[in-house]
């Protein structure tokens, strides 16, 4: 599958554009990083968001950005700037945050870094706004309001563009990309645990190759 290419450092709104899914990733073996990474960008997914929620993540995400060329790594569950600081280091050429502060907004900055920072509150948008930033994760979206809450944010909030994460599946993703404020979603369904276990590459490629034919607004 033909790709455009991207910058060395893409923007926030790049990530979000690039498909209709990005896989929200739990990496226990680094043996798994560059095959499961691999697989992906086969299907036509090469946002790759690897989480910071167990201790090989960073070995992860270095390991894909020194093999996977296609790929564009990014890292998730980031929450200081000292995260942000370390995916850098590692590689990662995006960063992903379950809520928003102005020291990880800060730090993303002066790194040179895109951010999705995580907003579920009015009050979260209008914070990452007075701080530049427009391209924001809605999460945990289903708890938090789901598409209901996507469509009153519309009105007082038509200049942002959203990545809901938190409860999206593939039964209800395009529901949530149906919204005209909805650029992407972000969800786990692409990579399960057991496939990755097993190995069974082929069957995470074919759940990225029907993300990535997801239709958008």
């Amino acid at each position: 599958m033909a790709m455009t290419s991207l910058p060395q450092r893409p923007s926030a709104q790049q990530v979000m554009q690039d498909a209709a899914v990005i896989p929200v990733i739990v990496l226990q073996d680094t043996a798994h990083a560059v095959p499961l990474a691999r697989a992906l960008v086969a299907g036509g997914i090469r946002m790759l968001e690897i989480t910071l929620r167990t201790p090989v993540a960073l070995a992860c995400i270095e390991a894909i950005a020194k093999e996977v060329p296609d790929a564009v790594v990014g890292a998730g569950t980031v929450r200081s700037a000292a995260d942000a600081q370390a995916a850098a280091m590692a590689g990662a050429r995006f960063v992903v945050s379950p809520g928003y502060t102005r020291s990880v907004g800060k730090a993303c900055h002066e790194l040179g870094v895109a951010l999705l920072p995580g907003v579920a509150t009015g009050s979260e948008i209008m914070m990452a706004q007075e701080d530049g930033y427009t391209a924001l994760k809605f999460f945990p979206a289903v708890p938090a309001g789901g598409a209901a809450m996507l469509k009153a944010w519309h009105g007082p909030f038509n200049d942002v563009r959203f990545c809901p994460t938190g409860g999206i599946t593939a039964s209800n993703a395009a529901e949530f990309l149906a919204l005209p404020n909805v650029t992407c979603v972000g969800g786990s369904w692409l990579t399960p645990a057991d496939a990755m276990t097993a190995g069974d590459w082929k069957r995470i490629t074919r759940l990225a190759s029907e993300a990535s034919a997801l239709p958008r607004n």
